[in-house]
């Protein structure tokens, strides 16, 4: 009863965020980028509601090129993120694609969750590989849309992550428990085949060495040479 009392004062319910801008911990985009695979070193990356840069952070130390939009210019102002200069946009994803020539390998994004389906159908219009997206939990068992997209793993991650609105954080505030659970739906552009009773589930730890991830560079050109093969028959 005590630890029952102790785990809801340390969990936090926070006010609605106007345009959704809810700070996920680095963790939860870096581990991503340790397990999944989205492309070869040096091809891009976009986040197209970048927010502070989190996940972008994660892509480039990861050896990725990165680009970044969202409807409200915040990259620059981001506690904890080490970016530098950037290639971004101001721009509402959901209106079309981010204004750029250069080819998008994969997208890797925290979307509003009022819009969590919208960003996904968008960026497997735009991503030529992969598109992962931050999403609730509790909100899958009602996600049928998911059987329409190439939905390949989810990852669910722990510990539960805290992700407050970024104006707590500005104002000085340190995030404490979450009080909801989260997962990482990734979605594969380049399969030959997929099914919704095919999609692997995983969990991804925020600490390394407690999951397990495939070869999947090896798993990358795999399936690169059965898309070109199914393409020339």
């Amino acid at each position: 009863m005590v630890a029952q009392r102790v785990r809801r004062r340390r969990a936090h319910i926070f006010a609605k965020e106007k345009h959704g801008h809810y700070v996920e911990p680095l963790w939860c985009s870096a581990r991503l980028f340790d397990v999944e695979f989205f492309g070869p070193r040096g091809s891009i990356i976009l986040d197209p509601a970048c927010g502070w840069g989190r996940c972008l952070q994660s892509a480039r130390d990861a050896g990725f090129r990165v680009m970044g939009a969202d409807i409200v210019h915040r990259v620059e102002i981001g506690p904890g993120t080490q970016l530098g200069p950037i290639w971004y946009r101001t721009h509402n994803f959901l209106t079309g694609p981010v204004p750029t020539r250069a080819k998008i390998t994969s997208i890797v994004c925290n979307p509003p969750f009022d819009h969590v389906e919208e960003f996904c159908r968008q960026a497997c219009r735009v991503a030529y590989y992969k598109a992962a997206m931050l999403c609730l939990l509790r909100r899958l068992p009602a996600a049928h849309w998911l059987t329409e997209l190439p939905l390949e793993k989810i990852y669910l991650l722990t510990p539960r992550p805290s992700m407050p609105p970024g104006r707590l954080i500005e104002a000085g505030n340190k995030p404490g428990g979450g009080s909801q659970d989260f997962v990482w739906l990734v979605f594969n552009n380049i399969r030959t085949t997929w099914a919704s009773d095919a999609v692997s589930i995983r969990w991804l730890h925020r600490d390394r060495g407690r999951d397990n991830g495939l070869d999947a560079e090896k798993s990358f050109h795999q399936a690169m040479a059965e898309s070109q093969k199914a393409g020339a028959e």
